[in-house]
This record gives C-alpha cells, sequence and structure tokens, in this order.
C-alpha cells in the first residue's frame, strides 16, 4: 500500500510514510470487507461514512506538516484511523465526532491499539472544540461550503487548516494558514467527501 500507492503518487514525508505503515489498517474496517483494507479506495463504516482512500489520509496528513509537537483537533473521529495516524505524528490529538455510535466504537478500538494521546468528543464538528483551543493544526474529514468560521478562529498563529471545500458532488482540498493579521488560502487538488453536516456546514 505505501509503496504503489503512496511514494508513487509523491508522498515524501518519511514520518507520515513510517506512521502509514504501522497502523493496521484492516483492524478499523467491518470484518466483512477486511479483505479491501488495503485497496486504493474510500470504504464504508456505516452511518453514512467512509474511511478515507490510504493515499488521501496520507495526503492531508502530510499537508499539516507535523513535527511531534503539535496539538491537533480532527474534526471527524469515524473510524479513528486518520486519528491514529495523527496520534503518531503530533503530541496531542482532539477529535470531535458527530455519531455517538461511531465515537464510541473509536474509543474502543483506540483503547485497544493503546493510544493516550486521544481525546475524543461528541458534538458538532464545524464549531470545533473551543476549550482545547487554540491548535496548531485542524484537519476535517468531510466536505464543506467554506472553512468554518468557528475552526478558523481555533487555530493559532501559524496553523494550519486542511478542509475539503466545495459542493456536494466534488470539493477542491484547501490549506489555510494563520497570520497575525489574516488568513492564507491554498488550493491543492479535487478530492471528495461525504458531507460535512452542523451549524456551519451543510444542515442536511
Amino acid at each position: 500500500m505505501v509503496q504503489e500507492q503512496l511514494v508513487v503518487r509523491g508522498i515524501t514525508d518519511a514520518r507520515v510514510l513510517a506512521a502509514m505503515r504501522k497502523i493496521p489498517r484492516h483492524l478499523f474496517v467491518d470484518a466483512g470487507i477486511v479483505n479491501r483494507a488495503y485497496d486504493d479506495s474510500a470504504l464504508p463504516i456505516g452511518d453514512k461514512q467512509t474511511l478515507s482512500q490510504p493515499y488521501m489520509a496520507a495526503r492531508m496528513t502530510e499537508t499539516l506538516a507535523l513535527t511531534g509537537s503539535e496539538k491537533v483537533l480532527e474534526i471527524g473521529t469515524g473510524s479513528a484511523y486518520q486519528t491514529a495516524l495523527l496520534a503518531e505524528l503530533c503530541f496531542n490529538v482532539f477529535s470531535v465526532e458527530k455519531i455517538r455510535a461511531l465515537s464510541r466504537k473509536a474509543r474502543a478500538l483506540l483503547d485497544r491499539l493503546d493510544y493516550q494521546n486521544i481525546a475524543l468528543h461528541v458534538g458538532d464538528g464545524t464549531i470545533g472544540w473551543s476549550e482545547h483551543a487554540p491548535y496548531d493544526a485542524i484537519i476535517v474529514t468531510a466536505g464543506a461550503p467554506k472553512p468554518p468560521q468557528p475552526l478558523l478562529d481555533q487555530l493559532s498563529v501559524g496553523g494550519r487548516l486542511v478542509i475539503p471545500v466545495g459542493d456536494e458532488q466534488a470539493q477542491t482540498l484547501v490549506r489555510v494558514t494563520r497570520t497575525r493579521t489574516s488568513f492564507k488560502q491554498e488550493q491543492l487538488g479535487e478530492c471528495k467527501f461525504v458531507k460535512l453536516l452542523g451549524k456551519y456546514g451543510w444542515r442536511e
């Protein structure tokens, strides 16, 4: 998976590649599709949610440019695969999931894998988790009409937000960096994610 799907497409961050090699992706999918766990595609995890394609998980993570000391906010815990990936690469992960059943399942798996630097919360991800702000990096694993203002507000100066932005059919991966006076936005190519539901995302 790492060699054929990530390296050949230009993923170069050695820490990201090592984390992708280490994490047992098959544990994050349902038993019925475990044989597809390492395929070059997104996979269903129930509740109309998906586990991102390995390349997209790696690309978004690499774009955050993590060094190991950061406090990171993840919007959309889902299966917790991306959560585990972040936990390998930063100091603390705070992850918000809208669907309680997914969050509960994620907690059980993360505990089983002995991740102790992850805090989970059930709620509206579009309003973030202000209690632990500011964050050095924020990753959103669902598509939004535009970057939610509360997430921008919860970035530290120099902090990066990576989020798919667009309509329901297709999005562009965007990185927003907070400067002392404004926000700098970069477009990183096309992508397709489930909708980010919430007050500052899609209503339904």
